[in-house]
């Protein structure tokens, strides 16, 4: 099987791995992980899901921004679970263990956080 080619983000988790001061902005933390995320050249598409305070961070090109209306670990499960059924799997970036479970069950492999942000 090839490589998944869906990138799923947990913002919040990822952001909350480094104490950089992301509590005073969660916005700007949030929108700062969206423009590293853009840096990328894995050739996947990347999904960035926000919650809370982090919610009106824009897309750019190549991340698209998905603003959880409730829960971010809920929608990043439904993320995971249609992308894993029309692709054939994903990745998602997480540390959270009980996340992690709830999207293996669809089929997504999980990575952790210094994927994305090499200083985590």
């Amino acid at each position: 099987m090839d490589e998944p080619n869906v990138l799923i983000v947990d913002g919040a988790n990822v952001v909350g791995s480094v104490p950089d001061g992301w509590w005073r902005d969660r916005r700007g933390a949030a929108e700062r992980l969206r423009d590293r995320l853009a840096l990328r050249d894995g050739g996947e598409e990347i999904v960035l899901v926000v919650e809370g305070a982090a919610r009106g961070v824009a897309s750019v090109p190549g991340v698209r921004v998905d603003e959880a209306p409730g829960s971010g670990d809920d929608r990043i499960v439904e993320l995971a679970a249609a992308a894993c059924a029309e692709h054939g799997g994903c990745v998602v970036v997480t540390a959270d263990r009980e996340l992690r479970e709830r999207v293996r069950a669809h089929g997504a492999r999980c990575v952790g956080p210094r994927t994305v942000r090499p200083e985590a």
